[in-house]
């Protein structure tokens, strides 16, 4: 059985249900849930793979929201032996606004959010549980969570996991507002590169950072590490990746009806991981991860509603 460890943040998600009629235009009914880049990975990697172990690496707090959201991994049989509970910090919390074509804009509220700790709890004992996974997975938010104060901590750790024979796997997923400046975020980054078996960058990350607008520059970027698999994301453009020493490009479907695009990528990396790791070809793995992709930004939110997921997996062939 395949053993996989996520690192990053869960937060407390709202998003607008509906806008009151009264004069107050603020007025709004906001759904309350739970979401993050890793866990949403996580999430729908442990429901396309049930045999897979899945398991979260975070900190959250001894609240109630806490409590909460702690059941919510468990509800989705996701391990959480990693899951510290810091005594003094809470969650992280956003709200998601939404345009006509289903484009996000977030506002966040996680300065003091108990994951930005997280290597604090990680000490000897949960390294040595870490080593003996199959795959580590983190993203550049998990990078830009972490206190800069503890980030020399987790490449440490990361260089032992590598060492151990844990397979690396890095997504950019670059957010300008999280990091003090490009240098410090380029920095980071390039060490994950550095450490990375597996790297599933998306184009708009690189054109915010380097100023690379299309696959073919990002993937000349990357040839500078060792990677063994490569996975870029381009939108409409299609998907490129370089695996087994050969380059590949695979077209997709454009989604017509797009209602909300959050989680598209992490819905696309977990599936995508689960099925490399139960031995699914380039072609078969990047197929059921697009679909995938497509489905879920035709829901609402960051993790559909789990019977209508199951439906949908229920009628692709794995």
């Amino acid at each position: 059985m395949k053993n996989i460890y996520l690192f990053g943040e869960c937060m407390i998600e709202l998003m607008t249900t509906s806008q009151s009629n009264s004069s107050n235009s603020l007025s709004k009914t906001m759904k309350q849930s739970f979401a993050g880049d890793v866990f949403n990975t996580a999430v729908y990697l442990k429901r396309t793979f049930a045999d897979m172990k899945v398991n979260l690496v975070t900190a959250v707090g001894k609240d109630n929201f806490s409590l909460a959201m702690i059941q919510y991994f468990e509800h989705e049989n996701i391990g959480t032996d990693l899951v510290f509970q810091s005594d003094s910090r809470i969650p992280g919390l956003y709200a998601i606004q939404l345009d006509d074509e289903g484009e996000r804009s977030f506002t966040y509220w996680r300065e003091n959010s108990a994951a930005r700790q997280v290597m604090q709890h990680i000490g000897e004992t949960a390294t040595d549980t870490l080593s003996k996974g199959d795959m580590f997975f983190f993203s550049g938010i998990s990078l830009a969570v972490i206190e800069p104060s503890a980030r020399n901590n987790f490449w440490t750790m990361l260089g032992e996991l590598k060492s151990a024979g844990v397979k690396i796997v890095f997504d950019p997923n670059y957010r300008a507002r999280m990091w003090d400046s490009q240098e410090q975020a380029k920095a980071q980054f390039e060490k994950a590169f550095e450490l990375a078996d597996i790297a599933l960058p998306g184009v708009d990350d690189f054109e915010q950072l380097y100023g690379l607008t299309t696959s073919q520059a990002v993937y000349d970027f990357c040839k500078a590490y060792q990677l063994e698999e490569l996975v870029i994301k381009n939108g409409e453009a299609g998907i490129f990746c370089y695996a087994d020493r050969l380059a590949y490009h695979f077209s997709i479907t454009p989604v017509k009806d797009v209602v909300d695009t959050t989680s598209a990528g992490d819905s696309f990396n977990g599936v995508y991981l689960g099925a490399r790791s139960n031995g699914f070809t380039l072609s078969e793995a990047i197929e059921l991860a697009s679909k995938t992709a497509g489905f879920v930004i035709q829901h609402h939110g960051a993790i559909v509603e789990q019977c209508a997921y199951q439906h949908f997996i229920k009628e692709q062939t794995i």
